[in-house]
């Protein structure tokens, strides 16, 4: 039950049907669906704040969800501000009933995904389980001591965690259902995601969508 509405589309796209329709940095969306509830982004690199892939989603009762570097072009898209929630890292928020709450996203040698950013990742709280969307970050010392029951990691290395990194993580916070991202696309190989489930624990279980 834990994984059901829930679809990697690709790279880190993530949509998520549960009485709400959620999507995390939508990619490469194939068709016009204008179904999101809610869109949720990371950060603003073009393939997780795709403007293409938001306007195929997004409605007239869309809410958007990012980082105060998304502002400008989300009143650009349409999005009316009362609709737009602008997040910054270690706060709680709520919004039509779905708790969540931020955690940072950063490098921690790299100059890609910079800390003074104010980049995220995010825990949701759906039906008493919590979801864990990491966004792009190493391997840093806030997300060690995440409690969640479902896990969506980066494994793509170069511009995040490779996949050795993120099973280490995996394993550390022991969540039931781990999920690799971020491979695939731009950066990362099938071959990254099954080193990753090779690492991880055997008694967590993990879900390939690709």
């Amino acid at each position: 039950y834990m994984l059901s509405g829930i679809e990697v589309l690709c790279h880190s796209s993530i949509r998520i049907d549960k009485h709400l329709i959620m999507y995390f940095d939508p990619y490469k969306i194939e068709k016009e669906r204008h179904d999101a509830d809610i869109i949720f982004c990371t950060h603003t690199h073009y393939d997780h704040f795709s403007i293409e892939d938001i306007l195929k989603i997004k409605n007239d009762r869309t809410i958007f969800v990012g980082t105060e570097d998304c502002y400008v072009n989300a009143i650009k898209m349409g999005f009316e501000e009362n609709r737009i929630i602008i997040v910054e890292p270690n706060e709680n928020y709520e919004i039509l009933g779905i708790r969540f709450e931020t955690v940072p996203a950063y490098n921690i040698e790299k100059q890609y995904h910079p800390k003074e950013n104010n980049w995220v990742g995010y825990i949701l709280e759906i039906n008493d389980v919590h979801y864990y969307i990491a966004g792009d970050t190493d391997l840093t010392p806030e997300i060690k001591s995440i409690n969640c029951d479902v896990a969506f990691v980066p494994i793509g290395g170069r511009f995040t965690m490779n996949a050795k990194e993120a099973a280490s993580l995996i394993n550390t916070i022991e969540p039931q259902i781990a999920i690799p991202i971020h491979y695939g696309e731009i950066v990362g190989s099938v071959e990254d995601a099954e080193l990753f489930s090779k690492l991880v624990k055997e008694d967590i279980k993990v879900k390939r969508f690709f």
